[in-house]
């Protein structure tokens, strides 16, 4: 009985150490996604500043080149990786729960979808209506930004629930296993 607490305890160990590399993973994705929401607030920023019946062809022909920068930038984010694992891909990603190698999905968030290229290729601030629709895709892809953060704040919290949980599991199984091991 002592041996298969053992074993259990060093499952629960691996599992620990899984779920902070997925905690890593989610940190690293909020982290990304605060600067694209910085970005995407220049960028919308930029829409009103273009639609400025005052300015001149060549201060829009500004606004558009930093909104091409930024928008370059957003989508150069959505090709980071954690180790070796896209951290913005379509796929939600199976973390490993509990010693019995349960697995829960975490869910994805896609930095590559429609909402997101719609507001950061293809504009063209100078245009006539470049500018109007420039900033309706980025209110657009703000709204899916915020939707995409509170997603990975859900996996967060799910994550440091279930490692909170393991903790509680290994500390009673390793009381349990030293009662036994004090009664040989």
């Amino acid at each position: 009985v002592s041996m298969r607490f053992d074993a259990q305890v060093n499952r629960i160990n691996a599992t620990s150490n899984n779920i902070t590399s997925a905690v890593s993973f989610s940190q690293t994705q909020e982290g990304f996604l605060k600067k694209a929401s910085k970005a995407l607030d220049r960028m919308s920023e930029l829409a009103v500043l273009a639609q400025d019946v005052t300015k001149s062809t060549a201060d829009k022909a500004l606004y558009d080149k930093e909104y091409q920068e930024l928008g370059a930038y957003v989508d150069d984010i959505a090709t980071k990786d954690f180790n070796g694992v896209s951290l913005f891909g379509s796929t939600a990603l199976n973390v490993t729960v509990d010693s019995e190698a349960a697995t829960w999905a975490m869910s994805a968030v896609d930095l590559s979808t429609a909402t997101y290229t719609d507001a950061t290729q293809g504009m063209d601030l100078s245009a006539a209506n470049g500018a109007v629709t420039a900033l309706t895709n980025v209110k657009a892809a703000i709204t899916q930004l915020s939707t995409d953060r509170a997603t990975i704040g859900a996996n967060l919290t799910r994550l440091n629930y279930t490692n909170e949980q393991l903790a509680i599991q290994k500390t009673n199984l390793m009381s349990a296993n030293s009662r036994i091991k004090d009664v040989d």
